[in-house]
């Protein structure tokens, strides 16, 4: 053979010449798109090299999982759990039906390696690993996606709440060792309780128990929860306990450190930190740490061998998310002890009427005291009656009647006394003292109130009304028609000069007080502890709790009434609590007979005869008034479904305060609940998510929002 028929030797390089005579012969070549198992010319994996990723979109018609093909540079830490960074959209995935949907780098979790995939084109390849730490769980995964068809909502939006964002310094440092489980404690406390001693050692022995226990009143349920937690870390298995905020999760933190000591167990509030957190988020991930106290986002917490999972006052509504899609710890824990077959406590000081359902339904038994036990531990309940105002005929009228002032007075010989108000600030809420015209900004016509006893301005655009007069009458002096906090603490501080005044509110939250005779003021849910519990304590205004146009303002009243008496000493020690409102209603009967476990029952039978949930189960659509009609009128909702509305929102006027989910500003907005029977729930809750994917799938969702079983039923 001759050496014109040898073949030419390949160039050592790819100068600028060759490099252009490839590319012009690729195009006029018009080569076909590139196989599944390559990318760009680059080496796939050779075992699984296939990645489901679920994409970081929120937009339902895209609650899916996408294949990504997995480069040989990355096989090794593109593994289940991690974040990986993805091409989606325009320029890189093409979703299922042939649409392509937006485009550039997205977020994402590797939640399966697979040898081959279902879609029929070329795989875009994974960008990139965020981190190979897996933070995902098949577990946590599960429970994600229960909780998206409970409430309705995208998987993605579930994850976004379960698992923190990332931070390298938190994660390249290593997690300590696991200590060995702690021997079981006694039971303590728990004796207070008919069934208490059983359930702790129920959870000693490995069972999973389920209950509704109604605390007894005074400082010993952190301790409490204590017990049972390090009952479940005596058998092996971790816990998880919610509460609803940062000052009550320090009682639970300081509880078990004192009890198990330290290293056994990790905060997870808001307060720590980022950095902070998610270290500690990854030491519980990793097993070093096996149970957790935390707030609302703890009960996503990924605790390994979950043995027990616990929520304190689930009335509260710190406990329900305001982020989509709006789930709620309680609901959320009852799934987590559904899925990993573990005990479940709902514990507060209160019932609320769900947690009388569970009761009624056998799904969990009731732990509470005898009758005898809490009347010694509650203090004596009183309120103005017939008698005092057969003394006092200004008694129902006063906002401090003669029995109120003669109880602080006994108080402050002994300790500190507790005053409860409703509203902070000074006076905020004002009307015209002629014709009793609520008093209305002339710029935005919203309500003006008096931070101070000077000021006075717009709660919605906050200017001053140094000129005000009454529209109605013409009239130019004001009074308060609801006082406030700092008001009732100038007031108390006049009538009791040599006694200190203390106040804790939103601005401003005391944790506890000294055990000296002085006069604390605090808006429901601030009231700090005392050393040695209040002598006595004062509900001032019940009729503005009472007076909300809600289903639960009877019920929440009643909790943030027991919540405040249950900070003073027992009837035995001489605590008195005197509360002024209406005695006949019933919250108000339920806190003098300290029965809140009855009045859920009575609120229970009423919803049950009126179809309220949470016997039945409701959905609110909310947003502009045709985008809301168009919704309801297109959704292959349930045959059994009840619509009820629309009913129009309040316009909200410029400049005033808005909470997520509120209409914008001078916009019309309307709101169309949707009822139906008993085990329609899912039904339901898939009907709207099917009607919402494919709206925004068309591009007209508009500002449609979706709230399964509203807590704001009016």
């Amino acid at each position: 053979m001759s050496s014109d028929d040898e073949q030419p030797e390949e160039p050592a390089a790819n100068g600028p010449e060759q490099l252009a005579l490839i590319r012009e012969t690729v195009r006029k070549a018009k080569v076909p798109k590139a196989k599944p198992r390559t990318w760009r010319g680059a080496a796939l994996a050779r075992e699984l090299p296939v990645a489901r990723v679920l994409v970081n979109k929120g937009v339902l018609h895209l609650d899916q999982y996408f294949d990504y093909a997995v480069p040989e540079e990355l096989d090794a830490d593109a593994q289940p759990g991690v974040r990986v960074r993805v091409r989606f959209g325009a320029g890189g995935h093409r979703v299922r039906d042939g649409r392509r949907e937006g485009g550039g780098l997205i977020d994402g979790f590797v939640v399966e390696r697979r040898a081959d995939t279902d879609y029929g084109g070329a795989l875009a390849a994974l960008a990139y690993v965020v981190s190979p730490e897996p933070v995902l769980s098949p577990g946590m995964l599960g429970l994600a996606r229960a909780v998206a068809d409970r409430y309705a909502g995208s998987l993605a939006d579930v994850l976004q709440l379960a698992v923190p964002p990332r931070n390298g310094r938190a994660e390249s440092k290593p997690s300590p060792e696991p200590l060995p489980p702690p021997a079981a404690p006694a039971p303590g406390s728990w004796e207070r309780y008919g069934r208490g001693p059983a359930f702790v050692e129920a959870l000693a022995a490995g069972g999973n128990p389920r209950a509704v226990w109604t605390a007894l009143p005074g400082p010993h349920w952190p301790d409490e929860l204590a017990r049972a937690v390090g009952a479940t870390l005596a058998s092996g298995r971790g816990a998880l306990v919610v509460v609803p905020d940062g000052r009550r999760a320090a009682r639970v933190d300081a509880a078990l450190t004192a009890l198990l000591g330290e290293g056994r167990h990790s905060l997870l509030t808001a307060e720590s930190g980022p950095e902070k957190r998610y270290r500690q988020w990854l030491a519980v991930r990793r097993g070093s740490v096996r149970a957790v106290v935390g707030t609302r986002a703890a009960m996503f917490a990924p605790v390994r061998d979950l043995g027990l999972v616990a929520v304190w006052d689930d009335g509260d509504s710190s406990h329900s998310d305001e982020n989509a899609p709006f789930p709620h710890v309680r609901e959320v824990l009852e799934l987590r002890a559904a899925h990993d077959r573990c005990a479940f406590l709902l514990g507060g000081l209160g019932c609320t009427v769900e947690a009388a359902q569970l009761v009624a339904s056998g799904w969990a038994l009731p732990l509470g005291a005898d009758r005898e036990r809490v009347r010694a531990a509650a203090p004596l309940i009183r309120t103005v009656g017939d008698e005092e105002l057969a003394r006092d005929e200004a008694a129902r009228a006063a906002r401090l009647p003669s029995l109120a002032w003669a109880t602080v007075r006994e108080g402050l010989k002994s300790g500190p006394v507790l005053v409860q108000v409703p509203r902070r600030g000074y006076a905020p809420r004002l009307a015209c003292e002629r014709c009793r015209a609520p008093a209305r900004c002339r710029h935005c016509s919203g309500p003006l109130e008096a931070p101070d006893e000077r000021a006075l301005n717009c709660r919605w655009c906050g200017r001053g009304a140094p000129d005000w007069s009454c529209v109605t009458c013409g009239g130019t002096r004001l009074r308060a028609s609801v006082v406030g906090a700092r008001r009732t603490a100038e007031e108390l501080g006049r009538a009791f000069p040599a006694v200190p005044v203390r106040t804790s509110g939103r601005d401003h939250v005391l944790d506890s007080v000294p055990g000296r005779p002085a006069l604390v003021v605090s808006t429901p849910g601030a009231e700090p502890v005392a050393d040695g519990g209040y002598a006595a304590a004062l509900l001032l205004d019940g009729w503005a709790m009472l007076g909300r146009p809600d289903l639960r303002a009877g019920e929440d009243a009643l909790r943030r009434w027991i919540d405040a008496a249950s900070l003073v000493r027992g009837q035995a020690d001489g605590g008195t609590v005197v509360i002024v409102a209406e005695p006949t209603l019933r919250p108000v009967q339920a806190l003098v007979r300290w029965d809140p476990v009855g009045h859920a029952q009575r609120e229970l039978a009423e919803r049950a005869e009126l179809g309220f949930p949470p016997v039945s189960r409701m959905a609110a659509v909310t947003g502009p008034a045709d985008a809301v009609g168009a919704f309801v009128a297109t959704a292959e909702l349930p045959g059994d479904v009840e619509v009820l509305g629309p009913v129009p929102l309040p316009v909200a006027a410029a400049g005033s305060p808005r909470r997520p989910g509120d209409p914008p500003p001078g916009e019309s907005w309307a709101r169309t609940l949707l009822r139906v029977p008993p085990g329609r729930g899912a039904a339901l809750a898939a009907a709207l998510k099917a009607a919402q994917a494919t709206r925004t799938a068309r591009g007209g969702a508009g500002r449609v929002r979706i709230r399964v079983d509203p807590p704001d039923i009016g």
